[in-house]
């Protein structure tokens, strides 16, 4: 509190100064606006410039991952460096099927990509959708319509290996069950004779390149690998062979030293039906053979064994029979039956040349 004066007037104290309201002016409102729009633009910039950065980040990642789709020149592609699954491409090109394949791609254009790799040059080379790419560069060549000059494809980013590339190319077919255990068994012979894949082994190719499937199925695979190693060249056709007769020649032909003889017979077949037939005689002719011959006994200069209450002790021209009962008891007809039964025993059922 304020000290009285002489007079007992406390000073007059001096209001507080109050603040001026001031009115902002049509000019002045623009420019707030004006400033307060800036703000909120860079505001929107800057959270743009975010997400196209994140956008760029996911794009580049989808792009080393090989999910990113684009659209190729059918000349930048080649379909030389990988071997087909497929036997009898030329057959494929002109089937009912691709003709099929044409009518949908012409009308609904190409549905599914395919995938390639990066090759010399800046090319690529096919490692998916052989039928595909055939499909568009027959309709280019017929058609010379542009829209089938270019194709939707995926591009493997880095490199995964050749294995990986045959892994990749066999996966699609063999899910559809679209392949003959003829044609999955070339695959591993093929890759086997690839001094890029690695593996030699046709057997354990088999693993690696069908590892999906159930092992009966590859234990077919195995089979026609080994079909194809003995008679390939000499197969006509070899799509034709069915499982079961496949399995079966593959079987007899491991047990069985007639490999001449077949390849002669084969080499003269002209339809399937005649190269089937062929084969099939060489199974049946095969059934009933031991398939291992029988080891020759080892001749052993004594061996004993009991028969119930009986001693037997065999060696070179002596069977030795020892009993607490006394033989000379049974009587003699008895005695010569048994005797002779046990020969005739021998006999009959034994390999070794009684003497």
């Amino acid at each position: 509190m304020a000290k009285s004066n002489k007079f007992g007037f406390a000073p007059v104290e001096p209001d507080a100064p109050r603040r001026r309201e001031r009115s902002v002016g049509p000019m002045g409102a623009a420019v707030r606006e004006a400033a307060e729009s800036l703000t909120d633009a860079t505001d929107a910039k800057i959270e743009k410039r975010r997400q196209n950065a994140k956008d760029a980040e996911a794009f580049r990642a989808a792009q080393d991952e090989g999910r990113v789709l684009v659209a190729l020149e059918l000349s930048q592609i080649s379909a030389d460096d990988l071997p087909r699954d497929r036997m009898d491409l030329d057959a494929v090109a002109s089937s009912d099927e691709m003709e099929e394949l044409k009518a949908s791609i012409r009308e609904r254009g190409q549905k599914e990509p395919i995938e390639v790799y990066p090759g010399p040059d800046g090319s690529y080379q096919l490692k998916k959708g052989w039928r595909r790419f055939t499909a568009l560069s027959q309709l280019m060549a017929e058609t010379g319509d542009a829209r089938f000059g270019t194709i939707t494809a995926r591009i493997e980013r880095g490199d995964d290996g050749r294995l990986a590339r045959y892994i990749d190319m066999v996966e699609e077919n063999v899910v559809r069950e679209d392949l003959t255990f003829a044609e999955m068994a070339q695959v591993v012979i093929t890759a086997a004779q690839d001094g890029g894949v690695g593996e030699p082994d046709p057997d354990a190719l088999v693993a690696r390149l069908y590892g999906s499937l159930h092992k009966m199925k590859k234990s077919y695979i195995r089979s026609f690998v080994f079909l194809l190693s003995q008679l390939g060249d000499v197969l006509p056709f070899p799509k034709a062979i069915s499982r079961n007769l496949g399995v079966d020649v593959a079987r007899a032909f491991k047990t069985q030293d007639a490999a001449e003889a077949l390849r002669a017979k084969l080499q003269g077949c002209q339809t399937p039906e005649e190269q089937n037939k062929v084969l099939a005689g060489f199974v049946e002719a095969t059934k009933g053979t031991p398939q291992t011959q029988k080891k020759k006994l080892e001749p052993r200069e004594k061996f004993e064994f009991h028969v119930g209450s009986l001693k037997v002790t065999a060696r070179r021209g002596e069977c030795r029979i020892v009993s607490k009962d006394d033989f000379a008891a049974i009587p003699k007809p008895l005695l010569e039956r048994a005797i002779k039964a046990f020969e005739d025993e021998l006999r009959n059922g034994a390999s070794v040349k009684l003497l």
